[in-house]
Order: C-alpha cells, then sequence, then structure tokens
C-alpha cells in the first residue's frame, strides 16, 4: 500500500469528451482498507448518471480533503483556483455578511472528477437549482441519530416518515447518510422561500414526533435531547444548509458512501456496507434508485396550513 503522502505519475482519466489529469493518483485517502486519490475518482466514474442526477445545476460546496481523510478537511464555498473554462459555476449572496461566492455548478461528469483531483471527497449541494437559488425545488428529511440510538430506532422511524408522507400524497426517496443516519428526499414545488420550505420540514417533523414520542425528538438544543432519540432534523432545510449528496462518498477512514436505497430495503441494508468497494456493483445491478426523483413534485400547501395552525394554537415545538 502506497504511503499517505507518496507521489506518483499523474493519470489522464477520459471523461465524455474531456481528459480530466489526477495527480498523485497512488494518494492513499481512506486509510481503513486502503483506497485512493484514483479509486475515488474511478467509483465517480461508476456512479456518473446517479451523481450527476444529485448535484447538476445545484450550487455545491465540497469537502476537500488535501492529504486524504485523516488530514485537515476544508469546507469550500468558492470554486477552487485553477478550472478549466468548462467548469461551471453559480453565484450564491450572503447578504448577513455582505458577500457571495461562485460555486461549483456541476453540469457534466469531468466537473466532478475536477473536483476529485482538486481534493474532494463529498460533495453538499444546496436544495435550489441555478434557475433560482432562492427558491428550493427539495425538501430534505435527516434522521440524525443521538448518541444512544440504534439503527433499528432510525429504522422505526424511517417507516413512520413513510406511513405520513404516503398520507401526504408525497413520494420520498430515501438514502443512508454515510454515517449511521437516513436522509430521504422529496421534490418539491420551486415556490417558496427557504423560511417556509423550513416551516413545512418542522410541521412534518412535529407529526413524526407527534406519532412516536419515545422514538423521535424535535427538540432544538442538543444538551436538552434523549440521547437515546432520533432527531428530525428540519433545520436542515434552511439556506445554506448542505449535507451529503446521494452517491456522495463521506470523508471516513472507510470509505462509506450516502446510498440511495428502496423503502423495502431500510430494515435491511447496514449503512456501514455502502462504501465505494461495493456501491459501484450495486449501481451496476439496480441502476440508480433515484432516477425517478424528478417525475413526481409534491405541494407543500398541506403542511404549511399545519405550520400555521400550529403556531396560531401556540404547540409549535421550539425552532
Amino acid at each position: 500500500m502506497a504511503a499517505t503522502g507518496s507521489t506518483s505519475p499523474a493519470v489522464e482519466l477520459e471523461v465524455g469528451d474531456r481528459s480530466v489529469r489526477i495527480s498523485n493518483p497512488d494518494r492513499v485517502y481512506f486509510p481503513a482498507r486502503g483506497e485512493t486519490k484514483l479509486d475515488l475518482a474511478r467509483y465517480y466514474l461508476s456512479v456518473g448518471d446517479g451523481i450527476l442526477r444529485a448535484l447538476r445545476e445545484r450550487p455545491c460546496m465540497l469537502h476537500r480533503f488535501p492529504e486524504g481523510v485523516s488530514g485537515e478537511k476544508v469546507h469550500q464555498k468558492r470554486l477552487p483556483r485553477g478550472a478549466p473554462p468548462w467548469v461551471e459555476t453559480v453565484r450564491v449572496d450572503f447578504p448577513r455578511y455582505h458577500r457571495y461566492a461562485e460555486e461549483l455548478c456541476v453540469t457534466e461528469l469531468a466537473s466532478v472528477i475536477w473536483a476529485v483531483q482538486m481534493s474532494t471527497v463529498e460533495f453538499h449541494p444546496w436544495n435550489s437549482r441555478r434557475s433560482d437559488t432562492e427558491r428550493p425545488d427539495e425538501w430534505r428529511i435527516d434522521l440524525d441519530p443521538m448518541p444512544e440510538c440504534g439503527l433499528d430506532t432510525v429504522r422505526r422511524v424511517a417507516h413512520v416518515a413513510h406511513e405520513v408522507l404516503d398520507e401526504l400524497g408525497a413520494v420520498g426517496w430515501p438514502k443512508t447518510s454515510g454515517g449511521s443516519g437516513l436522509h430521504v428526499y422529496v421534490r418539491i414545488e420551486p415556490r417558496w422561500g427557504f423560511a417556509d420550505v423550513r416551516r413545512a420540514a418542522l410541521a412534518f417533523a412535529h407529526e413524526v414526533e407527534r406519532r412516536s414520542p419515545v422514538d423521535v425528538t424535535t427538540t432544538w438544543w442538543r444538551k436538552d435531547r434523549d440521547p437515546r432519540a432520533v432527531f428530525v432534523d428540519y433545520n436542515q432545510n434552511a439556506r445554506d444548509h448542505t449535507i451529503a449528496s446521494a452517491y456522495s462518498v463521506r470523508g471516513f477512514p472507510e470509505a462509506t458512501v450516502s446510498t440511495p436505497i428502496s423503502w423495502e430495503e431500510v430494515d435491511d441494508v447496514m449503512p456501514a456496507d455502502c462504501t465505494i468497494a461495493t456501491v459501484p456493483g450495486r449501481f451496476a445491478s439496480l441502476g440508480d434508485l433515484h432516477a425517478g426523483i424528478d417525475d413526481v413534485v409534491f405541494s407543500l400547501d398541506t403542511l404549511l396550513e399545519w405550520a400555521e395552525r400550529a403556531e396560531r394554537d401556540g404547540t409549535s415545538p421550539r425552532a
């Protein structure tokens, strides 16, 4: 196995009609099993359609690990210097700080591989697109287990969330987080700003908590949460909050992947088994389980009615 800091001749990868240079291809990025920078690039090539669908036209923050995941992590909002002219960007503004950033906006797979060349491991897209960055088209349900919460509890909560989505007429698309939790994405009409999407997400979280009060918490302050519960993290829908995309590798030594799964798999899939070594075969066999995510779009009207009623009645949880 190559040493973490070793150098080796660069490799040129053909990605569509682009040629992307990967320097230091033998640098070990994931020490648990020894996968390298080149292994990471080849992984993203193997799930190309899936990662493109997850990132396409969205502002994207990058989590870069120049020395591999055992080294320093760089949270990169602005496109790294040295990008070729074909790598596209989108401007996002941060009025609170009187700043803006030109963030990566993936439109082709070569941009993903170039980001890997720039030591990117994780891709964290916004839940809005370049056409209107202030109106999300994706509602994200983040089932985040507290320190003493087991996977069985996460699975139970996922089924409750699925039940509520079905009753709302919303189609949810689950995936592993790449860590210990689960995510569910729902395509929504891009009619609302971030504040309203977050209000709707909170109303949904409150309903899941009402149906499963032992397993679920919506308590805002971490120190006040039951350590055995799942936090339904509605705040992931706030502006400029991002989570790892479908098919994004995570910055862990085991090279786990945030992997789309079916609802039927929720009780069986072991998130730790979804890695850059196993997901390519799964993708080749099953295809992209999120391939239909853009086909069914949900309206937040009902959830916003729930939010308004709870706010009026004073029963909305503290947020």
